[in-house]
């Protein structure tokens, strides 16, 4: 076993890792169990994508992650998406970080009104992934839409899934 490390940043920030390996400690600001601010969100493989590596979570946003009134703030909607498609790349069997993401907001996100998250793997070439992520609302209609790539931080464990954690 790998243990873990621990280094101060250029910032003085204490970054934590297992090897290269990111440290799931359960405190994720959008699926981590132990946050108590977080979303706790839970991805779900999304079987109507037709996509071997996809997942989908659906939720409701309350009003404390709005920006404008009734609207969901930008920052959220791009983590909702970010978060997606780590939880595809980990459908794929992977654990990923972001190397880009670019996000296109079609409609507001509303607050206190169901939504969906979706995330689906689009290629993987020698260590990096190419995804894609939406926000839909009740009626199918695309909200906001990201492609991201992220870079590949090892396989997870047989058996083991993202949200869990070690």
């Amino acid at each position: 076993m790998t243990p873990q490390k621990n280094s101060e940043g250029a910032d003085g920030t204490l970054n934590r890792t297992v090897g290269e390996r990111p440290l799931d400690d359960g405190h994720c600001f959008v699926c981590g169990p132990h946050n108590p601010i977080g979303l706790h969100l839970r991805f779900d493989r999304d079987h109507e994508r037709g996509a071997e590596y996809a997942v989908k979570c659906k939720l409701t946003l309350a009003s404390i992650y709005q920006g404008w009134h009734g609207i969901a703030h930008g920052g959220i909607v791009m983590a909702l998406l970010d978060e997606a498609m780590a939880y595809a790349i980990g459908e794929a069997g992977f654990l990923g970080m972001t190397a880009g993401l670019s996000v296109r907001f079609r409609r507001p996100v509303p607050i206190d009104r169901p939504i969906v998250v979706r995330g689906v793997v689009v290629f993987h070439r020698r260590g990096v992934f190419g995804l894609e992520g939406s926000i839909e609302d009740e009626h199918s209609a695309t909200l906001a839409f990201g492609e991201g790539k992220f870079v590949s931080r090892g396989a997870l464990a047989p058996g083991q899934r993202l949200g869990v954690p070690r």
